[in-house]
């Protein structure tokens, strides 16, 4: 990482530290409005609405205060976060979401917790905010049934073979759209219909030992941070059925800056750690150390920039994955027709492991991912751009991924001759799987320039027909220590209209170079 970075989060790790000790000694001044003194019940059953938005609106006008939900298990439905407020629950308390889609409002459900335009918000303490997704989409689909809820998208058959019911159906339970200076930390966050949590546009978010169980129903991001800067997560686990840690950017006119996340453990029927698919403004200085991720269907580290967003400035380090369908996706797409392609710039991805098994890495979760509908036979990770838009400037170090393979001709063949069958697929969704059967085993990079491999090992048990590395259409390829010890097929590495290449200790075991590198 550059040296203004470097001290960048280190003013920004100060600056964090002296905010969490300013307000740990304040909160301890702090008046604290119990809900249960304005008249909610922990009986599971009753809703308390409007006893808990009481408690925080007679905080909110005394100037703020600590809003208390002691242990029980307390129904609500949509309450809202006003400045100076810490909504804290007990460890043994339980916020729990109505299972009455009416409880959301007459039209597109409401997220369960809200905040607007707000400052100095928290949700803090060791109980648990519990969705109850499964009892309200009970509700839901009783009322579609009925004819006494409307929903665009229900009736539709998608990739997953199920009548899904819209977004606008199912409520989230976290959105705070352009608060500042917020902190979530040490809650249980589970059993959601849609994202889980949504921050859009905020700013100073520090977020601390989170637990995420967000396995009910598809579209279940377990965070999802859109357009903030400034921003910490730290030593959280995340356990989702769509999206594990996912940055996005809606809007054209901001970005995703100035972020870091550590010391996290991520499980996810979709990707753990994603910037898109949402890309329109952009991602900038996203720092990124020490996630484990397991069980996971699509890629461990999904960098993507589909629609006209600049993604430049990535530091990514110490990413360890088993059980992963995928280790690496850069992506540089088109799916806006309204800009330009965007920029993907100045990444740096050291320190990875990822072993990615032959079969379905999530099967047997509660939501898995959609089957790959076309024969297939194990993808590689991948950096590619489009023809006329180029990823730029990628260095990987020190990465090491170890395939199960077992690859199958019948199944899907693809010659190493035919390297202009692979489809562009321009305007399509971004995904590990997105063109198909590929022509590598190991690693594949089309339309990029300036790629620098520092010490890659690439490992395949099973029999595979395809060369280990394919390069396609690459300015600028630099293969420093690539390892490749299981011999498959020759040639090992393919080249195709590559320039300006560089390649200094190829190691395969017992090969001589003309042997196992082809150039076409």
């Amino acid at each position: 990482m550059p040296v203004m970075y470097l001290k960048y989060f280190f003013k920004l790790f100060l600056a964090v530290s002296l905010c969490t000790f300013i307000s740990i000694s304040v909160r301890a001044q702090t008046k604290v409005y119990n809900i249960v003194n304005y008249g909610a019940v922990a009986d599971s059953k009753i809703n308390n609405t409007n006893a808990i938005q009481k408690a925080i609106d007679d905080a909110s006008a005394n100037g703020g205060g600590r809003v208390l939900v002691p242990s029980g298990r307390f129904v609500t439905g949509v309450i809202t976060l006003r400045s100076n407020i810490e909504l804290y629950l007990d460890e043994n308390a339980f916020l729990l979401g109505s299972t009455l889609r009416a409880d959301y409002g007459p039209g597109n459900a409401s997220p369960l917790i809200v905040s607007s335009h707000q400052h100095h918000i928290a949700i803090t303490g060791k109980g648990t905010i519990d969705g109850q997704g499964a009892d309200l989409l009970k509700d839901i689909y009783s009322r579609l049934n009925a004819g006494t809820l409307q929903d665009t998208e229900w009736r539709k058959i998608n990739p997953w073979h199920q009548m899904r019911p819209t977004e606008d159906n199912r409520p989230k339970l976290i959105q705070f759209d352009n608060c500042d200076s917020i902190q979530i930390k040490n809650i249980t966050i589970k059993n959601g219909l849609c994202w889980i949590q949504d921050y859009k546009g905020c700013t100073n978010l520090i977020i601390d030992s989170m637990h995420v169980e967000s396995v009910t129903y598809w579209n279940n991001d377990g965070i999802d941070i859109v357009d903030c800067k400034s921003v910490k997560l730290t030593n959280s686990f995340i356990n989702a059925a769509d999206d594990g840690i996912c940055l996005k950017s809606e809007d054209s006119n901001s970005a995703c800056e100035n972020v870091y996340v550590a010391n996290c453990r991520v499980r996810s029927s979709a990707s753990a750690i994603k910037l898109g698919t949402a890309s329109f403004g952009g991602f900038k200085k996203i720092t990124i150390r020490d996630i484990s991720v397991y069980d996971t269907y699509r890629s461990a580290i999904a960098l993507e920039t589909v629609d006209g967003a600049v993604l430049e400035d990535i530091d990514i380090r110490g990413i360890t994955a088993t059980n992963t369908g995928n280790a690496i996706v850069i992506r540089l797409g088109r799916r806006n027709k309204k800009a330009p392609a965007g920029i993907l710039r100045r990444v740096y991805i050291g320190n990875v492991t990822v072993d990615v098994p032959a079969g379905k890495p999530d099967a047997g979760y509660p939501i898995e991912g959609p089957v790959v509908s076309i024969p297939h036979n194990v993808f590689p990770s991948s950096i590619t751009g489009i023809p006329g838009s180029r990823v730029e400037d990628i260095t990987l170090e020190n990465i090491t991924i170890n395939y199960e393979g077992g690859a199958d001709k019948t199944l899907a063949y693809f010659g190493a001759d035919t390297l202009e069958k692979v489809p562009e697929k321009i305007p399509d969704y971004p995904e590990f799987s997105m063109f198909g059967e590929l022509p590598a085993w190991g690693f594949y990079i089309r339309h990029a320039d300036g790629i620098k491999i520092k010490n890659m090992v690439l490992t395949c048990k099973g029999a595979d027909y395809r060369p280990a590395f394919v390069a396609d259409d690459v300015n600028g390829l630099d293969l420093h220590y690539l390892s490749i010890p299981q011999l498959k097929t020759q040639p090992v590495i393919l080249l195709n209209k590559v320039s300006r290449l560089k390649l200094e200790n190829i190691r395969i075991p017992g090969k001589k170079k003309h042997n196992i590198i082809k150039s076409l």
